[in-house]
C-alpha cells in the first residue's frame, strides 16, 4: 500500500493529518502539483484524474479523494473515532466536511489557480487545458470570508467544528484555513474564537505530518 502525495499541497497534507492522529505510517510517492508531474504519463497510468492525493491498494486498486481516503481508514483502524461515534455525530462531521470542501477549499484552489501563472491553462485540477478566471478568484476571496465569519460563530457553542471532541471536521477545517491563507484570504483579527480554536488544533503533532 502506498500513497501519492505532495509534501506541499492542502488536501494531501489532509490525509497525513488523519493518518497521524491514528497512528498509521505509509510509504509515500512525491508527486510535483506545480511542475505538472501529475500530468505526466507515469502517474496518470497509477490515477487517470491526474489529481492528489492517491491511495494505491496492495491489490493495485486506487482510492483517490482526501475524504474517501480518510474515511478508509477510518473504517480499517477504528480507533481513534475521527468521523463520530454516534449516528448524529457522525452525521454533523461528514455535513461539515462537506460544508469546508465547499465554502473554503474550492475557493482557496479557485484563488490559487486562476491568479498562479504556474496554473495557466490548467486551472481546474487535472486538467492542461482550461484558461484562468480572474473573476473566479475574486469570488473566492469573498466566499473564504464568509465562511470565516460562519466558522467563527459557530465556535461560540462548540470547541471544535462538528462533535466535542477533534475529529475528521477539525483537520479538513485546519488544512483549509491554512491553505486560504497561503493564497492570501488571512482570518481577520476580529474572529477572535475562530483564532483560538486554531491555534488549539494547530498545536496537535499531528499538524505537523
Amino acid at each position: 500500500m502506498k500513497l501519492y502525495d505532495m509534501k506541499d499541497a492542502p488536501n494531501p497534507r489532509r490525509v497525513r493529518v488523519f493518518l497521524a492522529e491514528k497512528g498509521i505510517k505509509l510509504d509515500t510517492v512525491q508527486i510535483d502539483i506545480m511542475g505538472g508531474e501529475n500530468l505526466q504519463e507515469d502517474y496518470l497510468a497509477v490515477n487517470p484524474r491526474g489529481v492528489l492525493p492517491t491511495l494505491q491498494l496492495d491489490n493495485g486498486s486506487i482510492i483517490d479523494e482526501a475524504a474517501a481516503i480518510c474515511r478508509y481508514f477510518e473504517d480499517t483502524h477504528p480507533a481513534p473515532p475521527l468521523f463520530g461515534d454516534t449516528p448524529q455525530s457522525k452525521a454533523a462531521v461528514e455535513s461539515w466536511i462537506r460544508q469546508i470542501e465547499t465554502d473554503a477549499f474550492t475557493p482557496a484552489a479557485d484563488v490559487l489557480r486562476n491568479t498562479n501563472p504556474v496554473f495557466e491553462n490548467r486551472s481546474v485540477p487535472g486538467t492542461s487545458d482550461t484558461p484562468q478566471v480572474p473573476a473566479l478568484a475574486e469570488r473566492g476571496v469573498q466566499r473564504i470570508q464568509g465562511f470565516y465569519a460562519r466558522l467563527d460563530q459557530h465556535l461560540a457553542t462548540s470547541s471544535y467544528v462538528a462533535h466535542n471532541c477533534f475529529t475528521a471536521a477539525d483537520i479538513t477545517a485546519m488544512c483549509a484555513i491554512d491553505f486560504a491563507e497561503f493564497v492570501g484570504v488571512e482570518v481577520p483579527a476580529e474572529l477572535v474564537r475562530l483564532a483560538e480554536w486554531r491555534t488549539r488544533v494547530s498545536a496537535r503533532p499531528s499538524a505537523a505530518a
